[in-house]
């Protein structure tokens, strides 16, 4: 599972679009999304109700506080939202550890209302987190003994017998309703494959449920299954986090790819790069270099899975390897080219991709003072290993080959011992 936050947007059309479906009754939501690129009279007249209504207006840029930190106005017209669109377009705002430009907003109808509910549904291994409040809104965690949570096995329904616990203290004349709104929010989690979603604050208009503020996030594997019900779906980069050219080159061809190929820079001055097969032993390895006290001198992060194509691999390694070699200052640097043991993928033909490449970067290869190792099983994958030992013979570059006897761990070791060895 890869939990993937969208944007609240995207939240809440998956909600409007479903709701119905799932349940035969209309939530009449209404939202607008605002950009650089908008032009906000073909925006009214898309969506009319922004000239009739007072509106409220927020960054959908995925993190929280809004609220609390200026960013939210209430009850403008549009003309009074396209000035604070305008305002705080493109300015940068920092938000605890993170900073990073505003891009994108959310419009919405002024929704006056006195009730603040708290909802939240969260996936466990083993089943689903259920939360819900009476006190929501802005002071949530000022309230949070006020939360009462439910876990739902995976399989088992909510039914109005398991939701009870959570809505024992309501007024009579709204329990049913809300009773029922949970269950369904319940059944479209579930159906949705979303990972996490969280209403805070959802509100009563004309006695049923609204959603005034939603957080979402999805099961991004479950795409293949899901595309038709998520449509034109976006998974936004983190907030504070910009890819570079290099990192959106490498997204392009994962994008276009049947296969996973994955390419995060961490420090453009590391002297220790990776260039892992499997999600899995990639973490482990990114792991090890942080665990053994070397995480500032980690370069990147990358990975590559799904038996990508030989052409594929090439682009793939030409890019790590470019960054890997960059401005060469002297310091000994070290290439690891690992992976755990394939299950199906043919480990001397992705070899094959990667070669070519250190073929064509063997000078910068040298003048990064680069050493190389390489650790990996699976099918081929001797005839693979056997390949990275002749060529390191053959371009004169230190490439120290093994196989699924060594560990993981210890190939990181003696990289680190490379880099720190005296010249």
């Amino acid at each position: 599972m890869a939990r993937k936050k969208i944007r609240e947007y995207d939240s809440k059309r998956l909600l409007k679009e479903h709701f119905k479906r799932l349940s035969g009754q209309d939530l009449p939501i209404k939202s607008a999304q605002v950009t650089e690129s908008t032009d906000f009279n073909e925006l009214a007249e898309k969506e009319p109700w922004l000239s009739s209504s007072k509106l409220v207006v927020k960054p959908d840029m995925l993190f929280g506080k809004r609220g609390k930190s200026g960013l939210v106005a209430l009850n403008l017209d549009l003309a009074e939202v396209a000035t604070f669109v305008k305002e705080r377009l493109g300015t940068e705002v920092e938000m605890g550890e993170c900073k990073g430009p505003i891009t994108t907003f959310i419009v919405e109808p002024f929704i006056p209302h006195k009730e603040e509910f708290y909802l939240n549904i969260v996936s466990e291994r083993l089943g689903n987190s259920i939360s819900f409040s009476e006190c929501g809104g802005i002071e949530i965690e000022e309230n949070w003994d006020k939360v009462k949570t439910i876990f739902m096995p995976t399989g088992v329904s909510l039914t109005v017998e398991n939701i009870a616990p959570l809505v024992a203290t309501l007024p009579l004349e709204i329990k049913g309703e809300i009773e029922e709104f949970l269950k369904v929010i319940f059944t479209l989690f579930e159906d949705l494959d979303f990972t996490f979603l969280e209403m805070n604050p959802f509100t009563l208009v004309n006695g049923k449920p609204y959603p005034l503020d939603m957080r979402g996030e999805l099961d991004d594997t479950a795409a293949f299954k899901n595309f038709k019900k998520w449509g034109n779906i976006e998974f936004p980069m983190p907030f504070g986090r910009v890819m570079s050219s290099t990192e959106t080159f490498i997204h392009g061809l994962d994008e276009k790819t049947s296969a996973s190929l994955k390419f995060t820079v961490l420090n453009p001055v590391g002297r220790i790069w990776t260039m892992v097969a499997g999600g899995g032993a990639s973490v482990i390895y990114a792991d090890t270099v942080g665990d053994l006290g070397y995480a500032p001198e980690l370069g990147n992060y990358a990975e590559y899975s799904g038996a990508p194509k030989e052409d594929e691999v090439l682009q793939y390694a030409r890019v790590v390897i470019d960054c890997a070699t960059s401005n060469p200052d002297g310091q000994k640097r070290a290439l690891v080219i690992g992976g755990g043991i394939a299950n199906f993928t043919d480990v001397a033909a992705t070899f094959s991709g990667i070669i070519r490449a250190l073929k064509e970067k063997e000078q910068k290869l040298k003048e990064a003072k680069m050493h190389i190792y390489v650790r990996r099983g699976g099918p081929n994958y001797q005839k693979g290993l056997a390949k990275m030992r002749a060529l390191g013979e053959e371009i004169g570059i230190p490439i120290e080959v093994y196989g699924p006897e060594a560990t993981m761990t210890g190939i990181c070791k003696q990289a680190i011992q490379y880099i720190t060895a005296a010249a």
